[in-house]
């Protein structure tokens, strides 16, 4: 007997050439999305571009990057007041190692960190929302030279000190950190020293999303102008896979599966449930094409961690001095942004997040049974250590799908479907009361 309670599809329900979309949101994120202001991330924006640089290895104490976390910080704690006491913040400092490279000698560094804890004092999950301060311009290591790093990455921190703001009102069961990093251009230094800290300390990271260069739309070379679609990178081997890992990876050809790769999915869907007119891309990349971000050291240090991105970048304002050269403006100037697609990719930020960090956790020990030929699929499964669902997804979709395309519904901790496990991926998620879905499993094979 199937146990079966009733199968939802979302996004494709096929009945001839016609399709329907069910899209039911949850009122209070919807609302906080809402609340979300392309005004309100034009003026931190403007307000990080008025401090002459950010250059992570800038002292001074006016203009400089210690400016630019007093900011921040004052901005945290503004919203903190909101929290009922749930939300404090801090300019965490620490040493940054010389590398030879890019950082010559021991320097000081910080990153500025919001908490909003969380109201489950039996739910220990961190989920963090980050962007990084620090700006540069040609010259990676020049930190005296103006360096006003709208985009880059000003538009990040933006998006993590507005979704500070409007969520600061807002209970969770886990806890949300909102992080503006140091010394990203120099070798991503902030995010490593906090990604080590996580596992000295023995923290519970259930996901990192990590905002980089998220306010532009229109793009070099190309002359693309669309403010409807954004990237969202994900790896797909884990940096930290042991060859226990990678053996069940190839055995089960999950190649396209890692945890940040359901991480990624979901915030597609989610995003685009709650967020109008934004396509979320899923991008088969730990990052850019040879290139990095705050996400890889959570990501080397096993967390499950994704960039988000604009879909088009412009390079005539990244990484360049402030000029004008054969008619052409250089330099990461606010004036080249676009706030509204800002808000839309920091929107859809907040509905992942906020669902997320109200959810119970992934069930524990998801297995398909393969101990047998059969062209049914039988899963089987714990349930979450964290939280109390009301019922469990199984998610199911082609094997040349790269997302999710069929969700059956059950309360069991088993589901059998008659369709063939060689033609399908699987996986299982758990789902609250009040529909918030937690991240999805992809099983390991039971073979005994």
């Amino acid at each position: 007997m199937y146990k079966i309670l009733f199968t939802l599809f979302i996004g494709l329900i096929t009945s001839g050439l016609s399709a329907q979309n069910a899209v039911i949101r949850n009122p209070e994120i919807e609302q906080l999305v809402k609340e979300v202001s392309a005004d309100s991330l034009k003026k931190y924006i403007y307000d990080l571009t008025r401090f002459s640089t950010r250059h992570t290895l800038s002292r001074d104490e006016k203009n400089g990057m210690p400016a630019a976390q007093r900011y921040v910080l004052s901005k945290f704690n503004s919203f903190a007041k909101a929290s009922n006491g749930r939300m404090s913040a801090e300019i965490e400092q620490f040493t940054i190692p010389s590398d030879g490279r890019r950082i010559t000698a021991d320097a000081p560094g910080a990153n500025v960190i919001a908490t909003l804890k969380g109201t489950n004092p039996a739910d220990d999950r961190i989920f963090i929302i980050s962007g990084h301060l620090d700006s540069r311009n040609k010259d990676v290591m020049d930190a005296e030279g103006g360096a006003p790093g709208a985009n880059d990455d000003g538009s990040g921190v933006a998006a993590v000190i507005e979704l500070a703001r409007v969520m600061a009102k807002m209970e969770f069961s886990a806890t949300i950190l909102f992080v503006a990093f140091t010394g990203e251009e120099q070798g991503l230094k902030g995010a490593t020293y906090l990604a080590e800290k996580a596992v000295a300390e023995g923290w519970n990271i259930a996901g990192v999303l990590n905002n980089d260069i998220i306010g532009n739309s229109n793009s070099s070379d190309t002359h693309i102008n669309d403010n409807t679609k954004m990237r969202v990178f994900s790896e797909t081997i884990p940096l930290a896979e042991d060859e226990r890992q990678a053996s069940i990876r190839r055995y089960t050809n999950a190649d396209n599966d890692s945890k940040s790769r359901q991480l990624a999915r979901y915030i597609k869907e989610v995003g685009e449930r709650y967020v109008d007119q934004m396509e979320v891309k899923l991008i088969y990349r730990s990052d850019r094409f040879l290139r990095g971000g705050d996400q890889t050291p959570f990501l080397r240090n096993g967390f499950t961690a994704v960039r988000m991105s604009e879909m088009n970048e412009n390079f005539y304002h990244q990484h360049e001095n402030v000029r004008i050269e054969n008619g052409i403006q250089y330099g990461d100037l606010p004036e080249f942004m676009d706030f509204e697609y800002l808000r839309k990719v920091s929107a859809v930020n907040l509905a992942a997040a906020a669902s997320l960090a109200n959810s119970a956790d992934m069930p524990q020990e998801v297995q398909i049974d393969v101990r047998g030929l059969s062209n049914k699929s039988i899963l089987l499964w714990k349930a979450p250590a964290i939280g109390t669902p009301k019922g469990y997804y199984v998610l199911m979709r082609e094997t040349s799908s790269p997302v999710w395309e069929k969700k059956f519904f059950t309360t069991e901790t088993t589901l059998t479907l008659p369709y063939s496990k060689d033609n399908y991926f699987f996986a299982v998620q758990s789902v609250t009361e009040s529909g918030a879905e937690s991240l999805a499993v992809f099983p390991s094979p039971l073979t005994r």
